[in-house]
């Protein structure tokens, strides 16, 4: 079982959208929200996150994550993360309320594809007061892939996490968890980095950037995915982008689709010339359009 067969798993049944002149979209991937303790890495870029999504919710972008939305290698507890980061839940069901959210699962959320566990966990939530109970996402399914159909060149966007091309991410994802949650995790707080991610160890994120491409190129379309937490918008002949991630030191990294055309964004905390600070949109690279892919016939 190799990872061109992970692939295409990945996208059997896959649910898809429409790409059209109109579509908007945000991917968002590898937001690893915690339970607010000294190993919750979302927790440094929290603000601009939510204020990210304020605008793309304001804007009429549909949300689409790709996957590690939530630690679940490192905690276990699934509700306490939603207590603690409940601002964003709440705006993520507004987004679901209007059918314009959608969420893949990673590895280090891969329970979420349990049909049982989507139920339980986010069907709804406590509010902040405590004193009642909202409706969350009531009746999700958590994808593994997720296909944008291009209504004009055929030129269609497949979207996944990208842990994938990782045998021990993929198949063997039970003792990464082990190894994450009782050996790097607590070794993290001294210091130490994790040698089997691909976000941490420069190697393996090479190798994972060049299967996806190769397999993107293979199988003549435009793929987009996480998990390597390097941001990158790809050309018209290495037809692979990657998100990035929520957990960069100053930033989070997303990519907008609009008008059937691509750009790579960041999001970070600016100052004008009085000193006051503001949450700026940064455009990283030049946007790139669906037809540039079409015209060299990818």
């Amino acid at each position: 079982m190799n990872y061109d067969w992970r692939l295409k798993k990945a996208f059997r049944g896959a649910p898809t959208l429409p790409l059209t002149e109109q579509s908007r979209y945000v991917l968002i991937s590898d937001c690893h929200r915690g339970v607010g303790n000294s190993n919750d890495n979302f927790l440094k870029n929290q603000h601009l996150y939510f204020a990210a999504l304020k605008h793309y919710y304001k804007q009429g972008y549909t949300y689409i994550e790709l996957g590690d939305g939530d630690e679940l290698w490192e905690n276990r507890s699934m509700q306490q993360i939603i207590e603690v980061h409940s601002n964003v839940f709440w705006l993520l069901s507004k987004f679901y309320q209007e059918n314009r959210l959608y969420l893949l699962y990673g590895n280090h959320d891969i329970v979420k594809k349990s049909p049982w566990r989507a139920r339980q966990c986010f069907t709804s939530y406590t509010c902040p007061s405590g004193k009642k109970k909202l409706p969350l996402f009531p009746g999700i399914t958590f994808h593994s892939g997720l296909i944008l159909k291009d209504q004009k060149h055929k030129k269609d966007i497949y979207l996944t996490h990208g842990h994938q091309t990782d045998f021990l991410n993929s198949n063997l994802w039970p003792l990464s968890r082990f190894l994450v949650r009782y050996v790097w995790g607590p070794a993290e707080r001294l210091g130490f980095l994790d040698p089997t991610s691909a976000a941490k160890n420069n190697h393996r994120k090479r190798h994972a950037e060049k299967k996806l491409t190769d397999w993107a190129k293979k199988e003549d379309l435009i793929l987009i995915t996480g998990h390597t937490h390097r941001p990158m918008i790809g050309t018209v002949h290495a037809p692979y982008c990657n998100t990035g991630s929520c957990v960069h030191p100053r930033c989070i990294t997303c990519i907008e689709i609009q008008h059937r055309c691509m750009t790579l964004v960041k999001w970070t905390v600016n100052v004008r010339p009085d000193r006051s600070l503001y949450v700026a949109r940064e455009e990283l690279a030049a946007s790139i359009c669906i037809d540039q892919y079409s015209k060299i016939g990818l």
